[in-house]
């Protein structure tokens, strides 16, 4: 929190043998980086070859959720790092990789004798409606039951999470946006400020057995915050269009009814459920007694800002890979 510091402190710490979960993902090769840096010895368990990953370490390759593979990979470490997310979000999907490979992580790193379990989750789980926020709930609760040090991350919204309309907005077309543009506010983190919080989680004491909010230097940006921001960094006037929540929920409701006949419809009803969540929920710290979000509650982390990311984003400078998980 704001007042507790102690957390959001860089430590120096000797080097670690750690199994990384997850890196051949986005943020898992951000993290990746931030572990050579500071000298960790890293392992990374993969389900097929990546290039960029296995050219700079030792990899496993397999089936990431087999027992002797993950014994094999978690002989002899001191911490495993898990960057694990589905995909789609979708029920299935959620279940199979925020849940059940997290856990047969666990109960190998416990066989193992592995001494430290650092996992990335979400702030979206604060208020659980869908599958992958139940899913990374269900994990998060064995791993604090476990008897193993661990530490749960909950990082607020990704740069690239909030860059999807660049190109919308580039071709002179209005920025979209859902209610009035204020719905919700976040305070966006970058994909290496979470990696460096992650990485420093390592040898951090005061990280030990909690669960961290966290996000990116503030102040907290609504949608049409972030929008002005998008359309300065191309230099074209900004233009908003207001989309009603309502044609959401009106999508949401055709597919429902056509997903008790098609599994493709109930995957995409899902999808319109999460754009849903994110279109209506805000990414920071929720207060329960106030029934409220909390900007001042949550913690502030890093040095890039979102609008430096848009400016580089604008000169072509950055690719932009999105998950199933924008909302745009």
């Amino acid at each position: 929190m704001q007042d507790d510091p102690a957390y959001l402190s860089q430590p120096a710490g000797a080097s670690m043998r750690v199994v990384l979960l997850g890196a051949s993902g986005t943020i898992g090769r951000a993290v990746l980086e931030a572990l050579l840096a500071d000298g960790h010895d890293v392992i990374c368990p993969l389900r097929r070859a990546d290039p960029a990953v296995s050219e700079r370490l030792r990899c496993v390759v397999g089936d990431v959720s087999a027992p002797d593979l993950l014994a094999e990979a978690m002989h002899g470490t001191d911490a495993v790092i898990s960057c694990l997310a589905s995909r789609s979000g979708t029920p299935g999907d959620a279940w199979a990789v925020d849940h059940r490979l997290n856990a047969a992580a666990l109960r190998a790193a416990e066989a193992q004798e592995v001494r430290r379990f650092v996992l990335l989750s979400a702030i979206c789980v604060q208020k659980p409606v869908l599958a992958f926020q139940k899913a990374k709930l269900a994990f998060e609760a064995e791993l604090r039951a476990s008897e193993l040090c661990h530490v749960i991350v909950r990082p607020t919204a990704f740069f690239k999470s909030l860059s999807g309309q660049m190109d919308r907005m580039r071709a002179c077309k209005p920025y979209l946006a859902f209610g009035d543009g204020r719905l919700t506010a976040c305070k966006p983190i970058s994909d290496a400020d979470l990696a460096r919080f992650i990485a420093n989680t390592l040898t951090n004491p005061a990280c030990d057995n909690r669960i961290l909010p966290l996000g990116g230097p503030g102040p907290a940006l609504t949608p049409e915050e972030q929008g002005r921001l998008l359309a300065e960094s191309l230099g074209v006037p900004f233009r908003m269009k207001r989309v009603p929540v309502a044609l959401l929920d009106a999508i949401i409701a055709t597919l429902s009814v056509t997903g008790r006949l098609s599994r493709r419809a109930r995957a995409k009803a899902e999808l319109a459920r999460i754009g849903r969540y994110y279109a209506t929920e805000s990414m920071l710290v929720w207060d329960g007694t106030r029934q409220c979000y909390d900007a001042d509650a949550t913690p502030e982390f890093g040095q890039d800002r979102l609008e430096e990311f848009y400016a580089r984003l604008a000169a072509g400078e950055v690719v932009l890979e999105r998950g199933d998980h924008a909302v745009f």
